[in-house]
């Protein structure tokens, strides 16, 4: 395990770089309950990028895997996030980097893109859609929270919250941590910044998702957005799934020279 500093926070990544070098760099962000050993070296990704020559960062975010875990609501605000992601990129003196962010770390990625659009050549989001776009206002109560929280799991009865429930349990994550993350209120999106974001964007949703909205819309609000839809794929069967490697490596094959000319 490497670490960096970031915000007053201590957060864990790695750095993966094939042997013999590498041609690309890109870093990874996973989603929420999730940390960089279970959204991206188990379900294969590192040995993927490595495999295409491609050097793979990927830090946990605050509040997950081996990083920081505040308990404190404003500690997960998105810009904060992104800043993770910006700072680990200063700490290893990257230029500019692919981005690969799935569903929490999708929004994570979009802020740090759009706050520095020039350290990044392409971005990609996964296990969203059009709900990422406007207001996200929190459900009264926040049942997330409270999914995180509850002693007993076999009180939730949202199955989606189920879900979180188990994956959070399963990785041995810090449910108050999760709790705070999900309490973070943050602004909408700039849909001007959005559609003046000057990188080819890929938004590579399962068509069972039923949490991300469309995904065709949100590739839409950006100038240079394309929408890949997993047949047969829900939000957590994604992101292992070969459908969304192909469509991952088709993205990034042809978008190796800059359509923009810079």
């Amino acid at each position: 395990m490497q670490t960096f500093v970031s915000d007053d926070q201590i957060l864990a990544y790695d750095d993966i770089s094939p042997s013999g070098g590498h041609e690309r760099t890109i870093v990874l962000v996973h989603g929420f309950a999730s940390n960089r050993n279970e959204g991206w070296k188990r379900t294969g990704w590192y040995q993927a990028f490595e495999r295409r020559r491609i050097r793979c960062i990927a830090l946990d975010q605050r509040g997950h895997g081996e990083s920081a875990k505040p308990h404190e609501s404003e500690a997960y605000e998105r810009a904060r996030m992104a800043g993770d992601v910006l700072a680990l990129i200063d700490h290893l003196g990257l230029g500019q980097v692919e981005l690969f962010g799935y569903s929490m770390g999708a929004r994570t990625a979009l802020a740090a893109a759009l706050a520095e659009p020039g350290r990044f050549s392409n971005l990609i989001l996964g296990g969203v859609g059009g709900a990422m776009i406007g207001e996200r206002a929190l459900p009264a109560g926040n049942p997330m929270a409270q999914a995180m929280l509850a002693d007993d799991p076999a009180t939730i009865t949202e199955p989606m919250l189920q879900s979180f429930r188990q994956f959070a349990d399963e990785q041995g994550e810090d449910r108050k941590a999760l709790a705070a993350c999900t309490g973070a209120v943050n602004p909408p999106f700039d849909r001007d910044a959005m559609a003046a974001l000057r990188v080819p964007v890929l938004v590579v949703t399962g068509q069972r998702d039923s949490t991300a909205g469309d995904p065709e819309e949100l590739a839409a609000a950006f100038g240079d957005g394309r929408a890949k839809i997993l047949p047969g794929c829900d939000h957590f069967n994604a992101i292992p799934h070969g459908l969304t490697k192909a469509a991952v490596f088709d993205f990034l094959d042809g978008v190796e020279d800059d359509p923009w000319g810079r």
